[in-house]
């Protein structure tokens, strides 16, 4: 018997994906979710072969819960919008089924996945780094801290640093730890705010204090939270003409 979860913020379009399951004697609908926060949970108890995903939802989309999670189930998007179409088959969908679809169109794409037969694996982590983003995508960041799902404004983001596979978060309380890189959060953030100062760090503008020089040719950034972060030389400028100094 394969699993399947249906995380959709609208109870109609949950019943319409029920209804032609029906018909699937190999199916079981192990939990149906209205959120992302819900999804998460639901994915880590029942580890399902199969999610039925809506994009738009509220509190956190589709893309950022499929960041969240620790093992990836195979994924076919339901969504009304048809401009994340690039972005799901970027992320290695099953399929992306665009409301209303059909019976027959859902019965394709059922067909696609039990051909398939498996867990997208390794082919998942590509989300991390998709970079055409949802207009909310730039103005927070979603986080899992724990047993609880974190949603920070960039507009609390003191500075980010490379760590290993991952980046810190770093907020002027504390920090976080998120499965993306450098290369994203570049691209990604306001560009009138965050500026790449050196190859492991991006600042936030508005939380800089001074800059300082430090040894040759080199200098230094003082955050408000009195974290210092160094400047490249090729980073010197680019900083010093968005401060307009």
């Amino acid at each position: 018997m394969k699993k399947v979860i249906i995380i959709d913020d609208e109870p109609l379009a949950r019943s319409i994906v029920m209804s032609y399951l029906a018909n699937y004697s190999e199916i079981e609908i192990v939990a149906e979710c209205n959120n992302g926060f819900e999804g998460v949970k639901a994915i880590a108890e029942y580890q399902p072969d199969l999610l039925f995903l809506d994009i738009q939802m509220p509190k956190i989309n589709g893309f950022e819960m499929l960041e969240l999670l620790d093992e990836h189930p195979s994924v076919i998007f339901t969504t009304a919008f048809d401009e994340y179409a690039i972005k799901a088959f970027e992320a290695s969908a099953v399929d992306y089924l665009l409301k209303p679809f059909t019976k027959e169109r859902f019965d394709k794409a059922m067909e696609k996945w039990l051909q398939f037969e498996g867990k997208l694996g390794d082919k998942v982590p590509q989300i991390a780094e998709i970079t055409q983003k949802q207009p909310d995508e730039g103005l927070r960041i979603v986080v899992k801290d724990g047993g609880t799902i974190q949603i920070i404004p960039t507009s609390d983001v003191v500075y980010i640093e490379a760590y290993d596979d991952y980046v810190k978060i770093h907020t002027v309380q504390r920090y976080f730890l998120k499965k993306k890189t450098m290369n994203y959060y570049e691209q990604a953030l306001n560009s009138k705010d965050f500026i790449r100062i050196h190859r492991s760090f991006i600042i936030n503008v508005n939380y800089l204090t001074r800059i300082d020089a430090f040894e040759k040719n080199s200098y230094r950034a003082t955050m408000t939270n009195q974290a210092q972060v160094p400047i490249s030389r090729s980073a010197y400028s680019d900083l010093k003409e968005i401060l307009g100094v």
